[in-house]
């Protein structure tokens, strides 16, 4: 059965558990899941990818079956999902296994995808398309947040966060959020003010540009830097997101010297990894010893020193100890 993205509230007035979520929309998956599954749910909330219930397929199965009466209600979010998920479908409608609600979140599928054509059939199972937003959907969901919060704001405003939101609502809603702070104790904000406090595209390039560092992708990296024009005001940024995630790559790395299942400690790291960021997160645990990470970690300590000392040649600074760092 479909259900489109916008009638998403229907998912709380039917008794269906099994659910696919596909598309490019992970913002709009994200808010839907946590509307209507997340929130006030007080039973267990495990998450898997694809991959870790299929290579233990029969041990996952066996787990489900054996739930016990007095085990809380459960809700399995399952990331990564491809048309080999199809196993696990079959084997839940077998079983007729009903208390436990799954959502399945894949990418982009194909009209002759075989996991699509099931669920758009099927009457016990729920297929939700969540589709690229448009500016006017983002400029919906901007207009109505400043009117709900009651922020006196412009439209040229309201046209320039959407803009630099880069058709993605997890960055609108990040901005807003950050604008709706920034406007406490204050009867309005200017253009100028949202100019420097909004930096989506920016954080989201740095953010890239950290984790090709730490991938040791050259190629990538030189691609970034000749698309994005950073500022010198940008390098503390860029070298705290990179020490932000090398420390997360060290914490990885201490755990994988005495667990060699790399695959299960990014899978278990607390706050949980995204589950688009694991493949380059696994990439960067390969290439990096325990030893190299601290080394990089207390270089980085010092190339922050060294840019607020030096902060016009900040840039070529930063540039070189990027590139540096990933040959």
């Amino acid at each position: 059965m479909i259900i489109k993205a916008y009638e998403h509230q229907k998912i709380k007035k039917i008794k269906n558990n099994i659910f696919l979520f596909y598309g490019e929309n992970e913002g709009y998956k994200s808010q839907v899941i946590k509307d209507i599954f997340v929130s006030n749910f007080k039973g267990n909330i495990e998450r898997f990818d694809e991959n870790e219930i299929l290579n233990n397929f029969e041990s996952f199965i066996s787990s489900l079956i054996n739930k016990s009466f007095f085990d809380e209600s459960k809700l399995i979010l399952v990331s990564r999902v491809s048309e080999k998920i199809t196993k696990l479908v079959d084997e839940i409608l077998e079983r007729k296994i009903k208390d436990i609600t799954f959502i399945l979140n894949a990418g982009n599928l194909e009209k002759k995808s075989k996991i699509r054509k099931i669920f758009e059939k099927e009457k016990d199972l729920i297929c939700i398309p969540f589709y690229k937003d448009d500016d006017r959907t983002l400029m919906q969901i901007a207009n109505n947040f400043f009117r709900n919060n009651k922020i006196p704001i412009s439209q040229e405003i309201i046209n320039l966060i959407v803009e630099r939101s880069s058709g993605d609502r997890i960055n609108l809603n990040n901005e807003l959020n950050k604008i709706s702070l920034f406007i406490i104790n204050k009867e309005k904000i200017t253009i100028n003010e949202v100019i420097k406090l909004t930096n989506l595209a920016e954080n989201y390039s740095i953010s890239e540009l950290a984790d090709n560092c730490l991938s040791k992708n050259i190629k990538k990296i030189n691609k970034i830097f000749n698309e994005n024009a950073f500022s010198v005001d940008d390098c503390i940024l860029i070298v705290r997101t990179l020490l932000t995630k090398s420390k997360r790559l060290l914490e990885i790395k201490k755990v994988n010297s005495t667990n060699k299942n790399l695959e299960q400690i990014i899978s278990n790291y607390k706050p949980p990894i995204f589950w688009k960021d694991k493949e380059i997160v696994k990439s960067q645990a390969l290439k990096w010893s325990l030893n190299d990470t601290e080394k990089l970690i207390y270089k980085i300590h010092n190339i922050e020193l060294t840019i607020k000392k030096n902060y016009y040649s900040s840039l070529n600074i930063v540039s070189d100890f990027i590139l540096n760092t990933a040959k």
